[in-house]
């Protein structure tokens, strides 16, 4: 079988912690062999580091696209762009694995499967967090019945302070948003995974704008450099409670800049038989035996720095989607799973503006 040819849409940082030395870790089934970025330095970069030798660079993503000899794309650029971008490239015939969230509106989610239907092609979303030795324990653990019928459960991504101070975080015009859809969205992805249910009835939701505009740097107390409350434009944190047609109920909050220590665990499940979390990467059960409270540990806890990217968690992304395209497996990451979450974070900003419950009436 032929070597799939890879082109990628964004060099910035996400592309090379994690999209890059993904594929070049399966260089044995898929070449890189384009590279776009607007600032084409960084594309020069990649395509000199991971490019075949005639890789090509580009600055206009339709140059690249117009290749008929690339096999799929990576998009890898600011949240606002990907459904741009992603429905040109189904349009080309590519295979498409857009970076998360999907998209910035549920609109757009909508058009890049409408797109990817119209083309016969694939389309997945870039929730490793999945590929977590510590959120596969979880999975399994739901999966064998030990926690029984879900009916509590809190996604949560806070940081204490943690603004991302490079790139476009802070700008909405091209993200779209702040923490909720920058780390809420693998929050409640692996939540919603986890229970294995969708079907979403109602949500109810604020997104707050306070920290993030008053804080000058000198009040920041950030981990990551001061950040700049003049051009800081989206939520510094988001709470949303999320009622499902089953009658469980999601708590989900989300945050870069909030007075409440960090949260140890991004899931925590309550069911009929048991409850699962997992503070720092160390997954406990928590349960009754013999009549008595019991709290189980499961496997190993995550080695230090396994809450971050690393191998383990990029490489079975790259592994899967190139098999998928080979026809030797499925996606694992489906594109109407991630249109539900876009679909729920989307709605907890109507919820905040509006002051409104939205309903989920399909």
């Amino acid at each position: 079988m032929a070597k799939l040819r890879f082109g990628f849409i964004g060099c910035g940082s996400i592309a090379n912690s994690k999209h890059f030395p993904g594929v070049a870790a399966n260089a044995d089934e898929a070449d890189m062999v384009a590279f776009c970025d607007l600032i084409i330095e960084r594309a020069q970069a990649a395509a000199a580091k991971y490019g075949t030798p005639d890789a090509k660079v580009y600055t206009d993503y339709h140059d690249l696209l117009a290749d008929p000899t690339i096999d799929a794309v990576h998009v890898l650029t600011p949240n606002v762009a990907h459904c741009e971008i992603t429905v040109a490239a189904f349009e080309a015939g590519k295979h498409v694995l857009c970076e998360k969230p999907m998209a910035a509106t549920k609109e757009d989610a909508k058009k890049m499967i409408e797109a990817r239907d119209k083309s016969g092609k694939l389309l997945t979303i870039g929730y490793q967090y999945r590929h977590f030795e510590y959120n596969k324990i979880m999975k399994k653990a739901v999966e064998a019945g030990t926690v029984g019928d879900i009916y509590y459960a809190e996604a949560s991504a806070i940081r204490r302070r943690g603004v991302p101070t490079r790139g476009v975080f802070t700008d909405k015009s091209k993200q779209g948003g702040g923490p909720l859809i920058d780390i809420g969205t693998h929050a409640l992805d692996l939540t919603l995974w986890m229970m294995q249910n969708y079907e979403v009835e109602s949500v109810t939701g604020v997104a707050f704008e306070k920290l993030g505009k008053l804080l000058r740097p000198e009040e920041q107390g950030q981990t990551r450099g001061a950040w700049d409350p003049d051009t800081y434009e989206v939520e510094d944190s988001a709470f949303g409670f999320i009622r499902m047609k089953n009658g469980a109920v999601i708590n989900l909050r989300a945050s870069w800049a909030i007075n409440m220590a960090d949260t140890p665990s991004w899931v925590l499940l309550c069911g009929t038989k048991g409850g699962l979390d997992a503070p720092g990467g160390k997954v406990r059960l928590n349960n009754v035996i013999a009549g008595q409270l019991a709290i189980a540990e499961l496997g190993a806890p995550a080695p230090r720095g396994g809450m971050q990217l690393g191998g383990a968690s990029i490489t079975p992304e790259a592994k899967i989607f190139i098999d998928a395209i080979n026809g030797k497996g499925e996606l694992f990451v489906k594109a109407e799973e991630a249109y539900t979450v876009t679909r729920v974070l989307d709605a907890i900003y109507e919820s905040s503006r509006t002051g409104k419950t939205i309903y989920f009436n399909d």
